[in-house]
């Protein structure tokens, strides 16, 4: 099983090198590393690949709102030289323009809404689409064998809602872990799922994307704060036991505690993840900046070893975000007992 996972992590890795390799042979050495950026940002186009001056891609839409044009539908292609495939404000489109950082603007100066279906947003309606394949594919088997083996999608949804369930929320949480159990296994499937998909060639990086992981990060704050009982908001604007001017400097330490750990959890996911991809795309880069065989095999070397271990940061990001959550939302639930002096 190990050789046979290592054989396929050398042929993904192999297949990495060259997927770039017809584009990247003839430009300068800048060029050679662009890509590196271009992947882990988003974008107003999917792009997959380019062979010579072929680039194979998937335009997207961009959808503008202003308060004086009202509701505009383009495409991404609108937007560019079709012989080069550049973006730039000399192509600029009904007054709009895609600018070399994949930015959309408007050529007078004018305020707009951009809600356009970028490839961040298309990754992330896959991995729902994915999630909720294999969730209810998973839910489908138990509906019509009653509680047998899991088979299929139940045998990988199984151990993990099991895993969540019993490890993650009823250990942090408590008694009360029942009601947060389906948003804490949404968030790991999500995660999860979406940092697995992330690692293919081509595919767009939603966990690396700050805004996807604020979203999620927020959305852990909401529900903490939310349930947090008498004694967690007592605990951060009078904590039991300390004197009274110290509180002039706990009460805003614990004030900035509630923003600062949420804030953890957005920056940690999207740092671990995007220092993956940086890595892994920097390895590439160095076979065709040093153009040497030699160099070429220590980088596919390389690749293979840290896809591997990305294979197990998919993962482990996945758990640590989870827990904390449950952590953070077991703190904020749980009742504590005082003793009462009269």
């Amino acid at each position: 099983m190990t050789r046979k996972l290592l054989a396929l992590s050398l042929l993904f890795s192999a297949f990495l090198l060259g997927f770039n390799s017809s584009a990247l042979a003839s430009e300068s050495e800048e060029d050679k590393t662009s890509f590196i950026m271009h992947h882990v940002v988003d974008s107003h186009e999917w792009h997959f690949a380019t062979f010579g001056h072929t680039h194979v891609t998937l335009p997207l839409p961009v959808i503008v709102y202003s308060g004086d044009r009202g509701l505009e539908f383009f495409m991404s292609t609108d937007f560019q030289d079709h012989e080069t495939h550049a973006f730039g404000k000399e192509f600029a489109h009904e007054g709009y323009f895609i600018d070399d950082h994949d930015h959309l603007g408007r050529v007078d100066g004018g305020s707009f809404t951009d809600f356009s279906i970028t490839k961040n947003v298309v990754m992330m309606f896959i991995v729902i689409f994915v999630v909720a394949y294999v969730s209810l594919s998973a839910a489908s088997h138990y509906k019509k064998n009653g509680p047998v083996a899991p088979k299929g999608a139940a045998a990988i949804i199984e151990p993990i809602v099991i895993f969540v369930r019993d490890e993650i929320a009823h250990k942090s949480i408590g008694p009360r872990y029942k009601k947060y159990v389906p948003y804490l296994i949404t968030l790991f499937l999500f995660i999860w799922f979406g940092n697995l998909l992330g690692l293919l060639p081509g595919a767009a990086n939603i966990t690396g994307n700050i805004a996807v992981t604020l979203t999620l990060a927020v959305l852990t704050f909401i529900i903490t704060n939310v349930s947090g009982n008498k004694d967690y908001w007592k605990h951060v604007f009078a904590t039991p036991g300390v004197p009274i001017p110290m509180l002039l400097i706990i009460v805003p330490v614990e004030i900035i505690g509630l923003f600062t750990k949420p804030f953890a959890l957005m920056v940690r996911l999207f740092v671990a993840i995007t220092a993956g991809h940086i890595v892994i795309l920097g390895f590439i880069a160095l076979a065709f900046i040093f153009e040497s065989i030699s160099i070429g095999i220590v980088s596919t070397i390389m690749v293979t070893f840290i896809n591997i271990i990305e294979l197990l940061v998919a993962t482990i990001q996945a758990y640590v975000f989870t827990l904390f959550t449950a952590m953070y939302i077991g703190g904020a639930v749980a009742e504590h007992a005082h003793d009462d002096h009269h």
